[in-house]
């Protein structure tokens, strides 16, 4: 296929991700509010055939998705917390505390110039964490690691990111990277019949679980 001419390489690689991702991220950003929320499913690979994904629980039940024709894989790979800089745009998962700032568990870094699901909602990685999409503001090294202001239409969120906390940054990934055994993490969609569909599979590179 011919490149459209004029645009860069990096314009082209911000498109394609922001197509990737933006799905399954608003449908996150929104899962707080929906009446039938989305289904994260997050385990192993037990059959893949051309349209249909059987994953295989933490607690051993397998469940089947359907995928779309043009299912694509996004794959997060592992990056220090140097990666994280005012201006950034980032997910968290946190376990708040009553003071009402988060502790992270994880970290999932947006490539540059993508920017879904902003806010801040339940989440279902832990009983009672959270999720925080946003732009990174002012960060402060400290002695129980860094403390990071994340920002998003209608609040701001402070955030601590523990050495323990896993980062991970979000890029484009090939379907050769799912398969049985491997271990992904998906959002969704009831249909009218009561099946699973998604669009988007997440994979954690050299096959390690995605953390969110």
């Amino acid at each position: 296929m011919t490149e459209p001419k004029g645009v860069s390489v990096a314009t082209r690689t911000r498109l394609a991700v922001g197509a990737l991702l933006g799905a399954a991220a608003i449908i996150a950003g929104m899962s707080a509010a929906a009446q039938d929320a989305p289904q994260h499913v997050r385990g192993k690979v037990a059959t893949l055939t051309a349209d249909t994904l059987v994953v295989k629980l933490k607690s051993g039940t397998p469940i089947t998705v359907k995928l779309a024709p043009t299912w694509r894989v996004a794959a997060m790979k592992t990056v220090t917390m140097a990666a994280i800089q005012p201006g950034s745009f980032i997910g968290t998962t946190t376990i708040e505390r009553p003071d009402g700032t988060g502790r992270s568990l994880e970290v999932h870094v947006f490539p540059p110039g993508v920017k879904m699901g902003a806010g801040h909602y339940p989440w279902d990685l832990r009983p009672g964490s959270m999720m925080t999409n946003g732009d990174v503001g002012k960060v402060v090294t400290g002695p129980k690691g860094d403390t990071i202001e994340v920002s998003y239409p209608g609040g701001t969120h402070t955030v601590l990111v523990p050495p323990s906390a896993k980062i991970v940054e979000t890029g484009t990934g090939d379907r050769t990277m799912v398969k049985p055994g491997v271990s992904v993490f998906l959002i969704a969609a009831k249909q009218a019949d009561g099946t699973l569909a998604a669009d988007t599979v997440l994979v954690g590179e050299n096959g390690a679980p995605p953390p969110m």
